[in-house]
């Protein structure tokens, strides 16, 4: 303002320049992935996976999606700088640079590759790279801004961690895996879309061109009830293989009817808390339907 002098920053104190690389990773979604992919290392085996491979497996994982997370920082910075949900990230805050997060984001994924090559097995760190990739450049740089269909593309990156824990316990790719992964591929675009539509004049603005606001909401609402009808036939799969028993049938049946009336309440309705309420209860469903995975495979062990 005229008349104020201007205030000098000050230099952010180790912990707090700490708490800024730590949000670089996108804690809470690497969080979710860490989970998903510590679920398919315990299903990779009738017994508890070695300690070696689960914990290095881990790290080494944990390790490339933060790199991940941390290159699409660098790339969306820009449009973070306009978007209220983001607006509040290291880079557009100028708490850290561009040159800062990038040293970060490369050091992630060497110390990820070399931690899976060395400790954990080959398969899984070329698996781990190629999944880095398929996020952080595939999906961030062009298809996030080339097509609406960007993240049902892209989700293929998202899904790969039961893959990667699964690989990491047996330096295979099991067909259980992949039913794993199709359960994820297949629950990115309702997941995302509704937080879209909740956000769509953002995305509009950036320029970014996601379902709604390319198609419209109207649209974009049938094509979640779509996904979300497909969720439901695809979390049945493992119960159909024989992958998984009744407790795991059940807790998919009671998640499903929850996500059912969310996405065809959209579809109904056009309350505006809708579209975060859904976003919302699709990560807590991600999660309870994994965690039932793991419950169902050590009680059918016991039994």
């Amino acid at each position: 303002m005229p008349g104020t002098p201007d205030v000098e920053r000050l230099p952010a104190s180790p912990w707090a320049l700490w708490r800024e690389y730590y949000e670089l990773t996108k804690p809470r979604v690497v969080m979710l992935i860490a989970f998903t992919a510590v679920v398919g290392m315990f299903l990779a085996t009738p017994g508890l996976p070695p300690l070696d491979k689960l914990v290095y497996g881990l790290i080494g994982i944990w390790l490339s999606a933060a790199s991940a997370a941390a290159i699409n920082h660098v790339i969306d910075s820009r449009i973070d700088a306009d978007m209220l949900r983001t607006r509040h990230r290291p880079l557009p805050t100028g708490t850290l640079t561009e040159v800062q997060a990038l040293v970060f984001a490369f050091a992630l994924g060497v110390a990820s590759m070399l931690v899976l090559v060395f400790l954990v097995n080959p398969l899984t760190a070329l698996l781990s790279f190629v999944s880095l990739i398929g996020y952080a450049i595939i999906y961030t740089v062009w298809l996030k801004r080339a097509t609406p269909q960007n993240i049902v593309i892209g989700g293929a990156a998202g899904a790969a961690p039961p893959v990667l824990g699964w690989a990491a316990v047996t330096n295979t790719v099991d067909p259980n895996a992949l039913l794993l992964f199709l359960i994820i591929f297949t629950w990115t675009p309702p997941h995302f879309w509704a937080l879209a539509i909740a956000r769509r004049a953002e995305y509009a603005r950036v320029r970014i061109p996601m379902l709604p606001v390319t198609h419209g909401v109207a649209f974009t609402r049938l094509h979640i009830q779509f996904y979300t009808v497909l969720l439901t036939l695809v979390t049945l799969l493992p119960s159909l293989t024989g992958m998984t028993g009744l407790i795991y049938l059940v807790v998919a049946l009671g998640a499903n009817a929850v996500f059912l009336y969310y996405a065809f309440a959209m579809r109904q309705e056009s309350r505006v808390d809708l579209p975060m309420r859904t976003f919302r209860y699709s990560i807590t469903y991600l999660c309870i339907l994994f965690a039932a995975l793991l419950v169902d495979h050590y009680i059918r062990v016991a039994l």
